[in-house]
């Protein structure tokens, strides 16, 4: 029986460090199509536009940024709105680091291969720091100590896109991935990542954890949880 009373301790195959890189790159390729077709992508461009305000300019980081997909939609929103964004991504994969170099090309974007809590911005936060789909892979604790370096880091605000734990996911996406994809990554770690999702209750005591009950936490299609949090001397 699967238990979705609470979340999963069971690691994914993409936290290991043995997983070669091709096969991370498949991976990475198919969840920007599972993004893109279930609003994945959607959903993090309503937490920008919810934090960013009426601002023109922005410095926008992800943590967790893999080949840098998401920050590229984002990019992309922006240039539409006519609103300049200055971007950085974080990954602890230098691969990862190396494959969104190679799409960006040139000098549009900062790429720092690092572990996200041993970067410091000092006097040049970005304005807006997000991840998508990163939570999960972390335990409670690890995830009330990101919310502070998150808060701590970013001058306007940040935004978190991650899964809601829920029978009819689960279930959905196993079936979905083993039929149409073709990376034994997704097809093992996509249920799984639901069973690491969170419910509201869950996101509500990790915020108060944290210091940061007045986060606006929302349900979104399909079975995600945009958290967001705007600085109020902003």
């Amino acid at each position: 029986m699967v238990d979705f009373s609470q979340r999963s301790s069971q690691k994914e195959l993409l936290d290991r460090d043995d997983i070669p890189f091709a096969d991370i790159e498949k991976n990475m390729r198919e969840l920007d199509v599972i993004n893109t077709l279930l609003g994945g992508h959607a959903i993090s461009q309503k937490g920008l536009r919810r934090v960013i305000g009426d601002r023109r300019q922005v410095s926008i980081c992800e943590i967790g940024c893999g080949g840098g997909d998401n920050l590229r939609v984002l990019d992309r929103w922006c240039r539409r709105r006519g609103i300049t964004a200055v971007i950085t991504g974080i990954d602890l994969n230098v691969h990862c680091v190396a494959v969104a170099k190679q799409r960006w090309g040139g000098d549009q974007a900062e790429w720092i291969c690092a572990d996200y809590r041993r970067v410091s911005f000092a006097d040049r936060r970005p304005d807006i720091i997000f991840s998508s789909l990163f939570c999960h892979h972390f335990t409670d604790a690890e995830l009330i100590a990101q919310l502070g370096w998150m808060e701590t880091n970013a001058a306007m605000g940040w935004f978190i896109n991650d899964l809601q734990r829920h029978r009819l996911a689960y279930y959905a996406i196993r079936l979905l991935t083993a039929v149409f994809s073709g990376s034994y990554l997704v097809k093992n770690d996509a249920p799984l990542s639901v069973l690491r999702g969170f419910s509201r209750t869950e996101w509500t005591r990790l915020l108060a954890s944290a210091g940061m009950e007045d986060s606006l936490v929302s349900w979104e299609w399909a079975f995600r949880w945009l958290v967001t949090r705007r600085k109020t001397y902003v």
